[in-house]
């Protein structure tokens, strides 16, 4: 392998150099503001982003033999493509991006054994998704870019991932800077920081984030705003089983974590769509969290499932509250 001294050909700045194809021009100079700001961060960092972009700079360059976006583990190379030396020192540099929530990746015959096994959600979602060919996809809290890759495949004009949070926004562009996907793009920046961009988008997805905002509704109806009326919502959230018109409010924490606000039975979620104004909800799918689905692997190094539920009562979390179920919700602004 060879230490790249080329700039990353996925920066921001690709997705903005696009915008004629892409129908960005009415949001060009919003879009440029935001994209600068970010840039001028990025290239002075702190924190956790200077110490998470110091391991993919000293990333080198690798030509893959294979690439495949469509499978459980989303492949580049393998491992006969480098050599030992090398291969040993990107896994190093790999594990120290953890902690690596969602995967599996396979870079290189390194197995990224990330703690969500998303490619069970994957095939819980793919079955219901519309044709994706020539889509406008937006990925807000895209984490590592597992299911923008997975979409890729279908030939999406573009999906374009939002993920603030330093150590997923690097984990993208070690995994990119292998795939080399020219029609998938991410900006380290929170939903509410991108423009206003109305009636735009073909696709949302949005995955285990709106119970952590303060505000669902409002983020709903932001996100409808941003769809075509022939678009979609593709929503995946903590729900409570039944149908009462019930929501969860975490008095402190919810399987130790401390910002979830509101967890909504499936009535009250339905309820929350409409109210934002979309229609055709459906139900996707029902399922209690399990190890087999989220568990504790090398490549995240901190608490799991099993360490967030009573081992007395391990349908309860805690603190008492009913365990983990998550809902798969699909819906159409207009």
């Amino acid at each position: 392998m060879k230490k790249s001294k080329r700039d990353n050909i996925f920066s921001m700045e690709t997705f903005l150099s696009h915008h004629k194809r892409f129908g960005l021009d009415p949001y060009y100079d919003a879009l440029a503001g935001l994209i600068r700001e970010k840039q001028a961060f990025l290239a002075h960092p702190a924190g956790n982003f200077l110490r998470y972009k110091q391991v993919v700079d000293a990333i080198a360059d690798a030509f893959p033999s294979v690439k495949d976006i469509d499978a459980p583990a989303v492949r580049a190379g393998a491992a006969s493509d480098i050599s030992q030396k090398d291969w040993l020192l990107l896994k190093r540099l790999l594990m120290q991006l953890a902690p690596w929530r969602k995967g599996p990746f396979d870079l290189f015959g390194i197995h990224v054994d990330a703690e969500w096994r998303s490619d069970m959600k994957w095939n819980r979602v793919a079955p219901h998704l519309p044709d994706l060919n020539g889509m406008r996809i937006l990925d807000i809290g895209s984490s590592n870019g597992y299911y923008m890759f997975r979409m890729a495949a279908g030939d999406p004009l573009f999906v374009l991932g939002l993920e603030p949070q330093s150590a997923f926004y690097y984990q993208y562009l070690a995994v990119q800077k292998f795939l080399g996907q020219k029609n998938v793009f991410c900006l380290p920046v929170a939903h509410e920081h991108l423009p206003p961009m109305n009636a735009f988008f073909d696709l949302v997805f949005l995955m285990g984030v709106l119970y952590h905002r303060r505000s669902p509704l409002d983020m709903l109806k932001d996100i409808h705003k941003t769809l075509k009326p022939s678009g979609h919502i593709v929503l995946e959230n903590l729900i409570l089983q039944g149908r009462n018109n019930l929501c969860l409010f975490p008095k402190d924490r919810y399987a130790k974590m401390r910002n979830v606000y509101f967890i909504p039975d499936l009535l009250a979620m339905e309820s929350w769509l409409v109210r934002a104004g979309f229609r055709d909800v459906q139900i996707l799918d029902v399922t209690r969290t399990s190890s087999e689905e989220q568990r504790k692997t090398d490549w995240i190094q901190t608490e799991s499932l099993t360490d967030f539920l009573d081992p007395n009562e391990p349908d309860k979390t805690v603190e008492g509250y009913p365990g983990p179920v998550r809902a798969i919700f699909m819906a159409r602004a207009g």
